[in-house]
């Protein structure tokens, strides 16, 4: 499952909501949370539900920002995105201003009942802890394993940098710590680690600069706000033709050595060792390049 872009969908926003599905991001984020107003709770749940009911995502992903445990709103938005009418429902849940394993595990709980009231498997609906407090960046590996339903750490670095009393700025130095964190708490996990927004709309230069940090960090894909921001982030996140050929060539070069029975080689007068392989091999995974192969990287 790709998660290049994840694009926030205002939920309380009709148009936005009809025309997502053709906007081209990996995943939609229908925002139930800080996208709307306290006064308009109710009805954007209802535009969510009819929304996942209705429209025709094909293989896009759908994604429901709850409102947060700490608020009366979240357990209604539960019921309303997983339940029958919702058509195939939410298939993942972000859970907001995620702390602690105990967040996750009260989550859980009220989807797996939901599942039940609505004939879904339990454990179909996977979640996303979106951690946005100096507490969920500490706690960051404890909650990517404290549940088989989490699929992903999501960083939040608005709420984060407010916590921490830190002044946000478009080169991201104070929140290069729970960057590296969150990819490090992910990878050891084995989920995915999406980066946080770039939330200067018309600042193209600098969104293509900061995917292209994200990416260099680990991170498997960045959320963003903009429909303008999803080209630029999805080709960031794609595997260049150079990286591709590259690729191959290791590839190629692995698959005559292993022919000819011989534990190491080289490509262009340079040793290839296991994890320059696996790098490789994880670049045409991403581009669909890989078969068999891929089998080895499921085990990391």
């Amino acid at each position: 499952m790709k998660r290049r872009t994840m694009l926030f969908v205002p939920g309380n926003n009709p148009g936005m909501l009809i025309s997502g599905p053709v906007l081209g991001a990996d995943a939609l984020i229908f925002d139930l949370e800080d996208a709307v107003a306290e006064a308009e709770k109710d009805a954007a749940r209802l535009l969510v539900r009819n929304a996942l009911k209705t429209l025709e995502c094909g293989a896009t992903e759908r994604v429901v920002r709850i409102n947060g445990v700490d608020t009366p709103h979240w357990r209604a938005d539960v019921a309303a995105i997983v339940a029958k009418e919702a058509g195939a429902g939410a298939g993942t849940v972000l859970l907001p201003k995620c702390s602690t394993p105990a967040d996750v595990a009260l989550v859980a709980e009220a989807l797996s009942a939901e599942e039940k009231r609505a004939g879904r498997a339990d454990g179909e609906v996977r979640l996303l802890a979106l951690l946005e407090s100096a507490l969920g960046i500490e706690n960051a590996f404890a909650v990517a394993t404290c549940s088989p339903r989490v699929s992903g750490l999501f960083l939040g670095a608005e709420d984060l940098s407010a916590d921490l009393g830190a002044q946000r700025t478009l080169t991201g130095e104070e929140i290069a710590y729970a960057r590296g964190r969150v990819v490090v708490a992910a990878k050891a996990a084995r989920v995915d680690a999406i980066d946080t927004p770039f939330t200067v709309v018309d600042d193209l230069e600098n969104l293509e600069r900061d995917a292209q940090l994200g990416r260099r960090m680990g991170f498997d894909g960045k959320a963003v706000i903009s429909p303008q921001h999803v080209r630029i982030v999805n080709r960031v996140y794609s595997p260049s033709d150079k990286e591709i050929a590259w690729a191959e060539k290791i590839r190629a070069a692995m698959q005559r050595a292993t022919a000819e029975g011989k534990g190491a080689f080289s490509v262009d007068g340079s040793m290839v060792d296991g994890p320059i392989v696996k790098r490789a091999l994880r670049i045409l995974q991403t581009a669909g390049r890989l078969n068999q192969e891929a089998d080895g990287l499921r085990e990391e």
